[in-house]
């Protein structure tokens, strides 16, 4: 993938278009996380219930997967439901779900055709049956792709997989002194995949919300006032671009002796 396969999908002269020609394809993130957030905002504008943003939320995830892989991202994670969702209506979440898995039923060709493998994060023991078969039909289907690896977060809170990682370290018996950093992130949920490089985050919002607490310790973040359902292909180009504009540093001196003291 490369910008090539961008420009086949973007209107010729149009602002996608600029965008994805300032990438540099040479420094791509490896792992982008997004936070998609402002459903309910955007259906309340709208005086439509709730539920149609999640709705509206479905086309969102699909050009930004879409544009991920033709991008050549190596892992891009989609924050779908944390754990504390649960506490929505039951009406809510009933619809959540049902939306989950209409969008996996009508999406598979599409994983498959683009060598896309899926993935689910998160305390998938909550769900119900139906939904986690399937989840997991899914990525049984992908699990042989060889492009780039999609996660949904579903389920998920950032505490809770940390706290799963270190009862699994003790139900596999480790010393304390066998537990190292690498160690221990091979017992979360994302064991074998990078870090994310970049954190994308919509409607404005400035936190991140219990989502791969371990995992972000030094991405960039980047923050759109645009709300989730309105997040297109150049929404995250954008953001690319400007992470890319960044000197990432962990933590290190700056190459530039002026730029670290700004």
């Amino acid at each position: 993938m490369a910008l090539v396969d961008v420009l086949a999908v973007v209107p010729p002269g149009s602002a996608d278009e600029a965008l994805a020609r300032k990438i540099d394809f040479d420094r791509l993130p490896r792992h982008v996380a997004v936070i998609m957030d402002g459903n309910g905002r955007w259906a309340a504008a709208r005086h439509l219930p709730r539920v149609e943003g999640h709705r509206a939320g479905i086309e969102s995830v699909r050009d930004t997967v879409e544009t991920s892989a033709r991008l050549g991202l190596e892992v891009l994670t989609l924050y779908a439901f944390s754990v504390e969702n649960w506490k929505r209506p039951e009406t809510e979440v009933s619809a959540l779900m049902s939306l989950l898995r209409r969008y996996l039923r009508a999406e598979l060709k599409t994983l498959l055709k683009n060598n896309i493998r899926f993935q689910v994060i998160g305390q998938l023991d909550r769900l119900a049956p139906k939904v986690r078969e399937e989840l997991q039909a899914a990525v049984t289907r992908t699990a042989i792709n060889t492009g780039m690896h999609f996660n949904i977060a579903l389920s998920y809170g950032g505490r809770a997989e940390i706290v799963d990682a270190a009862r699994e370290a003790v139900r596999r018996g480790l010393r304390p002194e066998q537990i190292d950093e690498d160690m221990f992130g091979a017992l979360l949920y994302t064991a074998g995949q990078p870090d994310p490089d970049l954190l994308i985050r919509t409607s404005g919002e400035m936190r991140v919300s219990n989502f791969l607490l371990w995992q972000i310790a030094y991405a960039e973040i980047w923050v759109t006032e645009t709300l989730w359902p309105d997040f297109r292909a150049r929404h995250l180009l954008k953001a690319i671009t400007e992470y890319q504009k960044r000197d990432r540093r962990y933590g290190a001196v700056s190459s530039d002796p002026v730029g670290a003291l700004k």
